[in-house]
């Protein structure tokens, strides 16, 4: 697809700067479109339709805003994996998704791309491309519940001649300059505490933001049909060599048996506490374990990006003051 123009939400944001910086070094024409906050209780893809159809304004807001785009990006959301305040996070992560691509629909655009997270497969020992998720905390159902919407949409439009086809991209753990989770990720790898289970060779989802604005722009630019969904790709890092990258020095190895075994009694706690901790301990259960993903989509068209991972992680180390 030779696109000139594409209207990006979210443009501002961590990923969403990141793709704008992108597509202009493409040679694309980007138009930053504002987000509208918005909350909502929809805890169903049929209510938070429902919940969609009846918001005319934002929706006539959302197709001004896109007139002219080829494309469209989706980079707005909450990203707030510890947040627990449903209502925002289903506001910016379901009902903006599909009022973004009821907007679309009113006019040219030919291609949404949703910016999801893979999160929405929560404890799957391999992420895939399918649309099976496994949400396990309020962030990931919010974006879960966006992903099952817009794939409804996708499926019900179809067969309608001018319905823009939707694809939901689903970003992996993403590291970049600025970013707390990275920043705290350099803390913690130059600290005592370390570690990694076994021999630090598992495979581990952690990706730097360059990389997946890399990927928006071939996805978005891609002149055949998408799927449904499709995974950012692997882009080399195991649990052991993130750590190095980012700490300057070997982490701990751990039993993997007393990692099992503390990782089962914190869910276990957290579960009586309403999951309070479920996004903690799965952020440390992949630290210690990592976690595999297909060859995909990426894989099949020759669109995996240029790695930068390492060089992300070991500058985050220098920014935190200990080089």
């Amino acid at each position: 697809m030779t696109s000139t123009t594409w209207a990006v939400l979210g443009a501002t944001g961590f990923v969403g700067s990141a793709t704008v910086a992108r597509l202009q070094a493409d040679g694309q024409t980007v138009v930053p479109v504002s987000a509208p906050r918005l909350a909502s209780g929809a805890h169903t893809v049929h209510h938070l339709l429902e919940q969609a159809h009846r918001l005319e304004s934002v929706i006539d807001y959302l197709a001004e805003s896109f007139a002219g785009a080829d494309v469209v990006i989706n980079a707005a959301g909450l990203a707030a994996p510890n947040q627990t305040h449903e209502e925002s996070l289903l506001g910016a992560n379901a009902l903006l998704p599909v009022l973004v691509a009821l907007a679309a629909r009113r006019t040219s655009v030919r291609r949404v791309v949703h910016i999801s997270s893979a999160a929405v497969q929560g404890h799957t020992d391999l992420l895939d491309e399918t649309a099976t998720v496994r949400p396990f905390s309020p962030y990931s159902f919010s974006k879960a519940l966006g992903e099952s919407a817009l794939l409804k949409l996708r499926r019900d439009w179809a067969a309608q001649p001018g319905s823009p086809a939707i694809t939901v991209l689903r970003a992996t753990s993403l590291q970049g300059s600025g970013r707390r989770t990275t920043a705290r990720l350099a803390r913690f790898a130059s600290s005592p505490l370390s570690s990694v289970a076994g021999n630090g060779s598992a495979h581990i989802p952690v990706t730097s933001v360059h990389a997946l604005a890399e990927f928006v722009s071939r996805v978005g630019r891609h002149g055949e049909a998408l799927p449904p969904v499709v995974l950012q790709p692997w882009e080399g890092a195991t649990t052991g060599s993130v750590l190095r990258d980012a700490g300057r020095r070997e982490p701990r190895h751990l039993p993997a048996l007393l990692c099992r075994l503390v990782l089962d009694a914190g869910f276990a706690v957290s579960a009586l506490a309403g999951n309070r901790w479920h996004g903690v301990l799965r952020r440390l259960e992949v630290t210690w374990f990592g976690q595999r993903q297909v060859r995909g989509w990426a894989e099949e068209h020759d669109a995996v990006p240029e790695p930068r991972i390492s060089e992300v992680l070991r500058q985050a180390h220098l920014a935190a003051g200990r080089g």
